[in-house]
């Protein structure tokens, strides 16, 4: 049934999360080298998404992966943390780094975005802060953007519907890979969660606000 997604992101209770979108995650030097690759489409939207979110007045939250170089704390329960803990033989990911920056292709971040960072887990929302950063923002819709569909993004997702949060889904501001799959976890699960729509429809129902 199709929604008014005019109300449905209106900017006083609307956040745009976005997952991982740093540059040691989608950047040149990315731990996940054909995740950013796929990812580079997401990130040319995102960079039209973050303008129109802040002229409209709705929050902009950046969930960052960052770690201590010695890795204490970080998880080690699950392959995926122990094939993006080093590249090269260096720590990668490490708080203070590039590689926990938004990507440049993002653009200049204002000090208005908030940064939300986690040392463990696959998600930005389990335990990190988010839910009641959002909650404290007065939010009731989250649009999810970012990667990746493989985990990342559909865990946010999922996490916010269970939080309570009403989710929109801009398909061409997420990646996954391959790209193929991603198109299938949206069309087949996240559809059934979230609100999945485009870059340019979520811009105009902000333009019309």
């Amino acid at each position: 049934m199709p929604i008014d997604l005019t109300a449905v992101l209106a900017p006083s209770h609307t956040a745009i999360v976005l997952q991982e979108v740093q540059r040691g995650v989608v950047g040149q030097t990315s731990v996940l080298p054909a995740l950013a690759q796929e990812a580079q489409p997401a990130l040319a939207n995102l960079a039209r998404l973050l303008p129109a979110a802040r002229a409209a007045g709705a929050s902009v939250v950046h969930c960052i992966a960052a770690f201590r170089a010695d890795r204490r704390g970080a998880g080690t329960n699950a392959p995926l943390f122990v094939g993006v803990s080093k590249k090269g033989g260096e720590p990668r990911l490490v708080e203070g780094t590039d590689d926990v920056l938004p990507a440049v292709e993002l653009g200049e971040i204002p000090a208005s975005d908030l940064i939300s960072s986690r040392y463990t887990g696959i998600g930005p929302a389990w335990e990190t802060g988010l839910i009641p950063m959002l909650t404290n923002l007065g939010v009731r819709t989250v649009v999810a953007a970012g990667v990746s569909i493989n985990v990342g993004v559909t865990n946010l997702v999922m996490d916010c519907v269970n939080a309570g949060f009403t989710v929109v889904l801009p398909r061409d501001a997420c990646a996954g890979f391959p790209a193929e799959y991603a198109d299938q976890v949206i069309d087949n699960t996240l559809r059934l969660l979230a609100s999945v729509t485009t870059t340019d429809k979520v811009i105009e129902a902000w333009s019309a606000s």
